[in-house]
């Protein structure tokens, strides 16, 4: 189990070097220069080639890429001085001449635009965006569960053709576009009914330069974000259901005279939900990055915001650090379902 385990850290490690590697490579090679959008069309050459210095990115593309690489490694060799070890915050390991082999926490550099660490910012938003794809995840479940269990208790009825239309749609349908959609119908057309803002973040200012919680303006945003894993959801417990319910031993339990709700949800549900329990943790880690255009839509200020407006400005740190944390969530969560199957069906291991 342990080897299994490390197989599937380093798998995951491999990813994440691949997605800095290949991310990394397009926004440096992108025909932008972030010191122009810094300062202006109108600064002057000698102004601008002294940030590029200074930001490293008068550098050639591979040398470039190396340096974010040592940045974002644990272990890394860096020159000695009060200086860098006040940056990168590192315990010296082995020195050699002025440099140094270190052990550090990944070192995500400072924002262009705001001279801010990126993982301050991160830490600042990310906790938002998981509260919202919570909140949508939540919802989608305890709907897409409800609707496929009573679509495959009536098969082939109005409601098991509408559920399954609506599906479609849902499937169909871009969470931006149903974003923009909610958004214009509840929160601009009908807000004096609903109370809901068209736009708005979970922590806001009020009049008095306070900050306050307002959980209505995560309702929207989570159902705009929720309507896709909905439909999905519903379709596999529905197909789920159905091969169950057609199981010897959910005739035998009927046989028994055991009650209709017993067997629904005490042995047809409970062994159907495995590939169900596979799609939200899926979707889960997949309603994250699906969040970045969401938020922008409903002006919620999370990870999603963040990192558009920081490829606005093209603000290079900000946006690899942005790309570099939705991926490793991927993988994290990628590996605790393995994990999980491996525990509960150790025949799922392969030696």
């Amino acid at each position: 189990m342990m080897a299994f385990i490390f197989r599937r850290l380093a798998y995951g490690l491999l990813v994440l070097v691949a997605v800095s590697t290949i991310v990394s490579s397009i926004i440096y090679l992108a025909p932008v220069d972030p010191t122009r959008l810094t300062f202006g069309q109108r600064a002057d050459a000698a102004t601008v080639a002294s940030k590029q210095k200074e930001l490293g990115l008068d550098a050639p593309l591979y040398q470039q890429l190396l340096w974010y690489l040592n940045d974002l490694s644990p272990l890394s060799i860096h020159r000695h001085s009060e200086e860098v070890q006040e940056k990168y915050a590192y315990f010296r390991l082995l020195s050699v001449g002025e440099s140094a082999l270190v052990c550090k926490w990944p070192y995500l550099r400072e924002s262009f635009q705001y001279g801010r660490k990126v993982s301050q910012m991160i830490a600042e938003a990310v906790p938002y965006t998981i509260a919202l794809a919570i909140a949508a995840i939540l919802l989608a479940s305890v709907l897409g569960i409800l609707l496929g269990i009573v679509a495959a208790l009536r098969p082939r009825s109005w409601f098991d053709n509408l559920a399954m239309v609506v599906s479609v749609m849902g499937i169909s349908l871009p969470s931006y576009v149903s974003a923009m959609i909610l958004a214009l119908i509840f929160g601009f057309y009908l807000q004096d009914y609903t109370g809901l803002n068209i736009q708005g973040s979970l922590l806001v200012l009020d009049d008095f330069g306070e900050e306050r919680i307002v959980w209505k303006n995560l309702i929207l945003p989570a159902i705009a974000l929720g309507i896709r894993p909905v439909a999905i959801i519903t379709q596999l417990t529905r197909s789920s259901m159905l091969d169950v319910l057609s199981q010897d031993f959910i005739r035998t339990a009927q046989a028994k005279g055991l009650s209709h709700y017993r067997v629904v949800f005490k042995h047809a549900l409970r062994n159907a939900l495995n590939p169900v329990v596979t799609a939200i943790s899926g979707w889960f880690a997949a309603l994250l990055a699906g969040a970045f255009f969401v938020e922008n839509v409903f002006g919620y200020k999370g990870l999603g915001k963040l990192t558009v407006d920081a490829l606005l400005t093209f603000d290079i740190p900000l946006v690899l650090g942005a790309v570099l944390c939705v991926a490793a969530f991927f993988v994290f969560l990628n590996i605790l379902v393995d994990i999980l199957y491996a525990l509960l069906d150790p025949r799922t291991v392969v030696k």
